[in-house]
């Protein structure tokens, strides 16, 4: 007989395993290429939508298992002492509560299922460019840490997350609603693109003595705490500049603009965090907490203000 309790708490531990509270990073570009579709065209597909949140999602949720299962394997994880809830991955092999065998396999399952999502697209859509951007999305996210491309290990792990958690899932939600791709979709691409790169690139830092023990060279392992510090203020401030472009360019991305716009005092806070003195130090994690929230609030404007773009028909 069956523990229905015993069963419930195993289905727990590997929902958990997937790192869902930061699956925000891959339903934030969904939604803001979505709404974008419905303020360029006024309608708007429930099911398409549907199926690309929850296929982008598995597929993130997928990825995020593999990295603990290929960070454990290069030793990565268990090097790292400086643990965050932003640093460190789950930590659920080093602790014994599931098995590097159960964690690849939670892994494939995810991506698999994220994949199934990504072919009923295809059948519905029968699009070379949604099959190409899904392909990509899958490979992407499974070699971020797995051989033998180990992306995040080659100091090309930030500038590939900031592209498949931002320009491609927007271009593709956009696409899905309106069977074409505009410049229009630029300003937030760009925008959702240079904020999920902040967020990998301040998460390097707590990570950064245990990336460097083992050969692992993200930004952080190869350029230092100064630089860093220049190129995520550098980029914070370019998002701001985006806006303003699009503010200006287009009257359907006007709302928006103007709403993401006014997440500055946020960025000023995430701006002044990002520090060098602070950013030395173990244990500290405000920055990383202001970027996470500054992506959030940001996609949240920008979907929102396409949202009401679209129902006001403007």
């Amino acid at each position: 007989m069956i523990n229905k309790n015993t069963m419930l708490t195993q289905i727990w531990v590997y929902y958990k395993a997937t790192r869902p509270k930061f699956l925000t990073a891959s339903a934030a570009p969904v939604l803001t290429g979505s709404m974008l579709g419905y303020a360029v065209t006024g309608n708007f597909s429930a099911g398409l939508f549907i199926l690309a949140m929850l296929g982008t999602m598995l597929l993130h949720s997928g990825a995020n298992v593999a990295n603990d299962y290929y960070d454990h394997k290069s030793g990565n994880d268990e090097a790292n002492t400086n643990l965050s809830p932003f640093s460190g991955g789950r930590r659920y092999i080093q602790k014994g509560i599931l098995s590097a065998n159960a964690t690849i396999t939670e892994s494939l399952l995810l991506l698999a299922a994220g994949a199934i999502c990504g072919l009923i697209i295809i059948l519905i859509t029968k699009s070379i460019f949604i099959f190409i951007l899904g392909l990509i999305g899958l490979a992407g996210g499974f070699f971020y840490t797995a051989p033998p491309l180990k992306l995040g290990y080659r100091t090309i792990g930030e500038p590939a997350i900031a592209f498949l958690f931002g320009i491609l899932p927007v271009s593709g939600a956009y696409f899905l609603q309106t069977n074409r791709l505009d410049r229009i979709i630029v300003m937030p691409a760009v925008i959702i693109s240079l904020l999920i790169f902040l967020i990998i690139l301040i998460n390097d830092f707590p990570d950064a003595k245990a990336d460097a023990a083992v050969n692992k060279k993200t930004f952080a392992v190869r350029f230092g705490i100064h630089t860093n510090v220049i190129i995520y203020r550098t980029i914070l401030i370019i998002s701001y500049l985006t806006a303003i472009a699009g503010l200006i360019a287009s009257s359907t991305l006007r709302i928006s603009a103007v709403l993401y716009l006014l997440t500055l005092p946020l960025g000023i806070f995430a701006f002044k965090s990002a520090n060098e003195k602070e950013l030395s130090q173990d244990g500290y994690f405000k920055a990383n907490q202001l970027t996470i929230l500054l992506h959030s609030a940001g996609a949240a404007a920008l979907s929102g203000g396409f949202l009401l773009t679209g129902f006001l028909g403007l």
